[in-house]
């Protein structure tokens, strides 16, 4: 008798976590909660998704929104994969070596944009650092394929760090995405423990070559909370994003995947997030959300024309 073993279910989804030890999780607070997705248009969406092959971040990375975005027919796409080569403590997308990119997926993504008639699009990706340009020509490929099948949509791009990838930035942006995304996710201090294979000033030096670049491209970017930073650390990295001339930012609570990745220091309490915002905006971002629930991609599209209109009322 032979048997056969399917090799991508026997193997861990974060090999690099498997021998560490639990950490604790505390049950959620009353404002974390979000139902179970059940309706319609969420398994619409979902047969969508499959249907074109393609993977999404909300899948992928658990957003407790899923329900919420996909009832609507919103998603954001993650392209070059569902492999991630970078292993951050705070996510929940598969670490690995990844495989080949499929040239056929920016088609893909343009089709499943038209039908599922977005106005607005957000397109993200898991890290490849096995990739030359880091998955810049793929970003743009896939912006042009969405632009020749829906012309009207505006498309967002939350983009990896390119670390060492010399013109990655300049291939995304000549490419002419409406905004262009990169999260630093977390303050400076927390970096080794959080995101190891990433950078601080790296990428905030991202979001500033897009502007240096393109004046006029909208830029934002986001963190978490409840990671362990302290108060005064997270106005440093407001003060740090304006200097660079990031247009929008977005604070959200971390919310631990499995017991096997960083622990939630604390819930932040709803009261704080409306904090933090004012004090966002009067330090002159154009757009802030911040909440428990706030997610980069969460109310993209509505968050674009508020994001638009605030430019024009300057």
């Amino acid at each position: 008798m032979v048997v056969v073993f399917d090799l991508d279910k026997l193997r861990p989804r974060h090999p690099e976590k498997a021998h560490r030890p639990d950490s604790a999780k505390a049950p959620k607070p009353d404002w974390i909660r979000v139902k179970a997705p059940v309706s319609a248009g969420y398994f619409e969406t979902q047969r969508l998704m499959r249907a074109n092959g393609l993977h999404t971040v909300c899948e992928e990375a658990g957003c407790p929104n899923i329900g919420e975005c996909w009832e609507k027919k919103h998603a954001t796409f993650m392209i070059m994969g569902d492999t991630c080569t970078r292993a951050c403590a705070f996510c929940n997308v598969k670490t690995g070596l990844p495989g080949a990119l499929d040239p056929d997926e920016p088609a893909h993504v343009g089709e499943a944009t038209a039908k599922l008639g977005l106005s607005h699009i957000v397109v993200t990706s898991v890290d490849r650092d096995d990739l030359p340009d880091g998955g810049a020509q793929h970003f743009a490929d896939t912006i042009h394929a969405i632009r020749v099948r829906c012309p009207r949509t505006t498309i967002e791009v939350l983009t990896p760090d390119f670390l060492r990838k010399s013109g990655a930035i300049e291939i995304v942006v000549a490419a002419k995405p409406d905004i262009f995304n990169h999260n630093l996710e977390t303050v400076p201090s927390l970096y080794l423990n959080v995101r190891p294979g990433a950078r601080y000033f790296h990428s905030l030096r991202l979001l500033q070559r897009v502007k240096e670049i393109d004046p006029a491209m909208f830029t934002k970017s986001g963190i978490m909370l409840g990671l362990g930073e302290e108060r005064n650390e997270v106005l440093q990295v407001m003060d740090d994003l304006r200097s660079a001339n990031v247009d929008f930012l977005t604070i959200g609570q971390y919310l631990q995947p499995t017991r096997k990745h960083h622990e939630v220091n604390r819930f932040v309490p709803p009261a704080e997030f409306e904090a933090f915002k004012t004090i966002a905006y009067a330090r002159g971002f154009l757009m802030v959300a911040a909440s428990p629930l706030t997610r980069s991609s969460h109310h993209a599209g509505e968050d674009f024309a508020r994001f638009k209109a605030a430019r024009a009322a300057r």
